[in-house]
């Protein structure tokens, strides 16, 4: 009797789990201790925001389930959730990879495509986006549970920002919405909110005849497509005519080309151009044959596109075929823009994360963090391998053009 008494409570915070009711789900097994009550604790703790515990249960739980593959798996797509979300994200793709295909193979199709969803949702945020579209194309998301569903089209909303394509956006958030609704979950409709308003902020700066306008996300994509010749200081890059030229290895160029652009149609003494490009203050003669050297390389990457040409105070940037010139900006820029924006999801995140989602060296993100914090703009909560970091003031604007992400060829 006791057997079926505890299976029926099983059942029941099961229900309210995927409701996202954890206080009635704990009522139904919080005094429990066998491995598939401590799961259900666990799922709970997490939905609460105790992630340690729910952490700590759920390993328990699996170490219990040993001769049970389906709900081990299952406890260890939840766990692997749990570093999702903490973004501790070492080896989590091979956790969810193997995860989803025990759970496949056991035939349990709704986690399994939860947890293709999380892979995507790993992939955005590691900057993978090809490969984010990818699994999301093969899922079935008719096998979705229905508390999984909303979190699905925000990852398509988020891969489509970062593609710049204002339109599929929309229409992604929109259907995140109306999943969210369906569940009744406050916490749901909470961030369909939230994601609705990083996409509202503004995306980017437009920087033409020195005058600048905030734009959206719509307002960035009819910028990329406007016959004009482009300077994307976001990915570092010129484009126009279909043509693009990149300079994501050469800062020094960029740095003069954005000068020039900025100041379009007038030229640019050259003591700027050396304070922009070279950040000297008082500049020799070595300094200025450097500057003719670097612009003699600048002539030749933009030679299908636009001239440089030299005027008594220094240099003027000439577009062929009669095109404007426009710089395109992130909306607020520093040396460590790319840290803040992953920051500003408001998540708590290790060094290493951070390290593996801008691509990067940890030495080079950990010098970036302590800078951040000298300024105010970071803390850290915890120690040793337990560190993580978070923004002070979460920034007003979304993550869309502050990482690194190829623009499409056209």
């Amino acid at each position: 009797m006791s057997n079926k008494h505890d299976g029926i409570a099983a059942a029941a915070a099961a229900q309210a789990l995927a409701a996202g009711d954890a206080l009635s789900a704990l009522k139904r097994v919080a005094l429990r201790d066998d491995p598939p009550a401590l799961a259900l604790r666990g799922i709970a703790m997490a939905q609460l925001g105790d992630l340690d515990r729910a952490r700590d249960l759920l390993r328990r739980a699996a170490r219990g389930l040993r001769a049970e593959p389906l709900a081990r798996a299952r406890c260890r797509l939840a766990a692997a959730e749990i570093a999702l979300v903490t973004r501790d994200l070492g080896s989590l793709d091979q956790a969810l990879g193997t995860a989803r295909d025990a759970l496949a193979g056991q035939g349990d199709r709704a986690n399994a495509a939860h947890a293709a969803c999380l892979q995507a949702r790993l992939l955005l945020l590691t900057g993978r986006l090809d490969q984010a579209e990818a699994v999301l194309g093969a899922l079935d998301a008719a096998a979705l549970p229905p508390a999984s569903r909303p979190g699905c089209w925000l990852v398509a909303a988020g891969i489509a920002m970062r593609h710049i394509r204002a339109g599929d956006a929309r229409a992604a958030l929109d259907r995140a919405a109306r999943a969210a609704h369906k569940t009744g979950i406050a916490a749901l409709a909470a961030e369909v909110a939230q994601a609705r308003a990083a996409f509202d902020a503004p995306a980017g700066r437009l920087i033409e005849s020195g005058r600048e306008t905030l734009l959206d996300l719509a307002g960035v994509e009819a910028l990329l497509g406007a016959d004009l010749l482009l300077v994307d200081a976001c990915r570092n890059l010129l484009r126009g005519d279909g043509t693009l030229v990149p300079l994501a290895g050469r800062p020094v160029l960029m740095a003069l080309l954005r000068a020039l652009a900025e100041a379009w149609p007038g030229d640019v003494p050259r003591e700027t151009l050396l304070a922009r490009a070279f950040r000297a203050r008082q500049a020799d003669e070595s300094h200025r044959a450097r500057l003719r050297v670097e612009i003699g390389r600048l002539r030749g990457q933009l030679a299908p596109l636009a001239e440089i040409r030299a005027t008594g105070r220094g240099f003027v940037l000439e577009p062929r075929a009669g095109r404007r010139i426009a710089v395109l900006a992130p909306p607020v820029e520093g040396d460590h823009a790319g840290l803040l924006a992953l920051l500003a999801d408001g998540e708590a995140w290790s060094s290493s994360a951070l390290a593996l989602a801008l691509d990067v060296s940890p030495r080079s993100v950990q010098r970036g963090l302590k800078a951040l914090e000298r300024a105010g703009r970071v803390e850290w909560l915890g120690h040793g391998r337990a560190r993580r970091w978070v923004a002070r003031t979460v920034p007003g604007f979304p993550t869309s053009l502050l990482l690194p992400a190829p623009l499409p060829m056209r």
